[in-house]
């Protein structure tokens, strides 16, 4: 009987052992799960990003002096830092990114880069149409891209709509950006959803009829080459403008106080306006901070840095535009979604290949 009991009493330890060892085994290693903010949230937040501006490292280190968060930078073009982003996968350092264009935003999300994030700070902050339809993507700043044109050769009284710009008194005198502009190809998926796809062609080609010269440079360009004579009107974002006139290169200076600042379409559909924007991404090891600084950067307190020190137009409706901007006047923007610019981008890309938009 006593060899029996002990041969019991093995018996049963190995089973208790077993059992510890399979549920031990049966528990995830947080710090392999990837999006577990409770494992890897170490103090710091990494940021790929294609904006170049003071305002935003004066922010983040704000945001790091306020919360202890540590904001890594890695700087770099848009179209590269979402290449980076795919090739690295799981294994990135990237927590967030930030780009200009809802254009770009949507080509991160449509790869998989990105992800949801539940935060009613981001969702009372930013309107719906400044952000993405699933939260993958939220607006920071706005910009409206609008019809600046030569203050001694063309009156406002000349102007209306973007669709005006393809008449004939405008023939020779269009200057706009090449149609690999994501800017360019955000205002003609706009076109689409609004006036369909084959006004917006129209439209294209009509544009294409009437430049001045082929389109090249970026938006500071056209509107040099406008105070050059090379033509009357440019398409420009408004945050350049306002660059240009607290540049401290007098002769963009000079060239910013000879072109005036028209919003289109205002009995119509409304002006084009677009968004630098924000997403998590989808491997962020630092989920809690990353969150943190996107629900910063859509306080009050940030957004009027935005607004007052590079001439965007802030998103949270608490904050008011800069004097520069307001000083504009007020402008109706167009009452679409910014989803939908990344869901025509290819369509738009189509037809300036079609119509010759070089």
């Amino acid at each position: 009987m006593k060899h029996n009991s002990k041969a019991f009493l093995v018996i049963c330890l190995l089973i208790v052992s077993m059992l510890a060892l399979s549920a031990c085994s049966s528990t995830p290693n947080k710090a392999e799960s990837g999006n577990d903010a409770a494992a890897a949230d170490s103090g710091v937040v990494n940021l790929y990003t294609d904006r170049h501006y003071d305002t935003d490292e004066k922010l983040f280190q704000l945001f790091t002096k306020e919360s202890g968060i540590k904001v890594n930078v890695v700087k770099g073009n848009s179209d590269e830092l979402i290449e980076r982003l795919a090739r690295e996968g799981n294994n990135t350092e990237a927590d967030l990114l930030i780009t200009a264009d809802a254009g770009r935003l949507h080509r991160a999300k449509a790869q998989g880069l990105l992800q949801p994030v539940t935060s009613e700070v981001l969702t009372n902050s930013i309107p719906a149409n400044l952000r993405d339809q699933d939260n993958q993507w939220f607006g920071l700043t706005m910009r409206a891209r609008v019809i600046v044109y030569a203050k001694d050769r063309v009156k406002p009284t000349d102007l209306s709509t973007y669709e005006d710009l393809t008449s004939p008194k405008w023939q020779g005198k269009v200057l706009v950006r090449p149609a690999n502009s994501i800017y360019n190809q955000s205002l003609l998926a706009s076109l689409i959803a609004i006036n369909g796809e084959e006004q917006a062609k129209e439209w294209a080609a009509g544009i294409v009829a009437n430049m001045a010269r082929e389109p090249k440079g970026n938006d500071r360009d056209q509107a040099k080459a406008v105070v050059a004579g090379e033509g009357d009107i440019a398409i420009m974002n408004t945050y350049y403008i306002g660059k240009m006139l607290h540049s401290s290169a007098p002769e963009e200076v000079k060239v910013a106080e000879q072109v005036g600042v028209f919003f289109p379409n205002q009995d119509t559909t409304g002006t084009h306006i677009n968004v630098s924007g924000v997403g998590l991404t989808k491997y962020a090891k630092n989920h809690k901070n990353a969150i943190k600084l996107m629900e910063f950067l859509a306080s009050e307190k940030a957004q009027t840095q935005f607004a007052e020190a590079n001439y965007e137009y802030p998103v949270n409706n608490n904050v008011e535009p800069s004097d520069l901007l307001k000083s504009w006047g007020d402008f109706k923007p167009q009452d679409i979604s910014l989803t939908l610019l990344g869901e025509y981008n290819s369509k738009a890309v189509e037809i300036f290949n079609q119509v010759g938009w070089k």
